[in-house]
């Protein structure tokens, strides 16, 4: 493990350990963004912490942060290294008392993401990948599960606060229960796309927010999973970084979800 890694994962740990203990008291607080997405003391708590312990180590680096500082979102075009940090993904199910969510901490440099760290404190599980090195859980190498049939195959999804296009997202849930096993929208996207890392689930697609996903990405691409878009990338975008349509599911399960719900 390199001492990146190992950096990632202590900050990642103690920021969840933090936000377990919030939520165990009774003074937890609910605001929303823009009037509809909801966050809690806990994420700026976590986010402080995050953003300190990175600061004190790495000073001239970068940091794009869901709470703080959103607005760092060409990260590619960065000339120093960019920490992209989601410090609650699932805040909407941290709020209600439900267990799936997670810290999420990415590294970029030189427009590569090469580090991603996503923990759940609640099940103590640590979904880690460094690039070209593999996926691992809690330490234990992860991969994709091989199924090819979509009758037989798990996918998972979720919705945005702003119901706007949710004609074609109903569209696309149809077309996935007529032809897959069924569908899961288990409330955080990092975690959804760590649990088809680790072979829980055959499939992922959503619209997101880079912070999201920057972690979990890589650490479903390192497991063996292939990841795109169902629907166009601008020219002037890298497409690892790209937040709109994502497609994820191992090769041979791909191209078939593509033509599921390819946008036209």
């Amino acid at each position: 493990m390199t001492e990146l890694m190992e950096f990632t994962q202590a900050v990642a740990r103690e920021a969840g350990g933090l936000i377990v203990r919030e939520r165990e008291q009774a003074d937890l607080t609910h605001d929303y963004k823009g009037g509809t997405e909801l966050v809690t003391n806990a994420d700026i708590m976590a986010d402080e912490l995050i953003r300190s312990r990175i600061e004190q180590q790495f000073p001239a680096h970068r940091i794009l942060s869901e709470e703080s500082s959103p607005e760092l979102q060409r990260v590619w075009e960065s000339d120093a290294p960019v920490w992209i940090v989601d410090p609650i993904d699932g805040t909407v199910n941290y709020a209600h008392g439900h267990i799936q969510s997670a810290v999420s901490i990415a590294y970029c440099v030189d427009a590569q993401i090469t580090l991603g760290v996503v923990y759940n404190p609640f099940t103590d599980e640590m979904f880690c990948a460094e690039l070209g090195k593999g996926a691992t859980l809690n330490g234990e190498t992860i991969k994709v599960a091989q199924e090819t049939e979509l009758s037989r195959t798990i996918i998972a999804t979720g919705f945005p606060y702003i119901k706007e296009g949710i004609d074609e997202m109903v569209e696309r849930v149809r077309n996935i229960l007529h032809n897959c096993a069924d569908i899961r929208r288990l409330g955080s996207a990092a975690l959804d796309i760590c649990w088809l890392a680790a072979g829980r689930l055959d499939g992922y697609y959503e619209s997101l927010s880079l912070w999201d996903f920057a972690a979990a990405r890589l650490i479903a691409k390192e497991a063996g999973a292939q990841c795109g878009h169902f629907g166009p990338v601008p020219d002037d975008v890298d497409p690892q970084f790209f937040n709109k349509n994502l497609l994820i599911a191992n090769p041979t399960l791909y191209p078939k979800l593509l033509k599921l719900i390819r946008m036209p």
